[in-house]
């Protein structure tokens, strides 16, 4: 658990870091799909010590988000991404921003 914590708070320096769109969208599917899997998948393990037939069920269904997280986030953040070079959203040149 505190490591998917871990992860979600390099996902919010990446956010607030990156100079650009694209580059912070990269922090954002990244560190957001590793973070809530680690951390659903800890909640997995804690609930499948007791050895009844609902944690089981329930064990199942956390499977089954997590699942849900590794297909749906990536491909969000690929149609935001997608969306964005669509609409011309322009990327940080390191040419012309003496900032970079």
């Amino acid at each position: 658990m505190v490591l998917g914590l871990f992860f979600f708070l390099g996902t919010s320096v990446g956010l607030l870091r990156f100079p650009d769109f694209y580059t912070r969208m990269h922090a954002a599917g990244k560190g957001d799909t590793l973070s809530t899997a680690l951390l659903l998948l800890s909640v997995l393990f804690w609930t499948i010590k007791a050895d009844q037939a609902l944690p089981i069920l329930l064990a199942i269904k956390l499977f089954l988000i997590i699942l849900f997280i590794f297909i749906g986030s990536p491909t969000a953040t690929h149609a935001l991404i997608d969306a964005g070079y669509e609409l011309h959203v322009p990327k940080k040149d390191k040419k012309n921003d003496p900032s970079l």
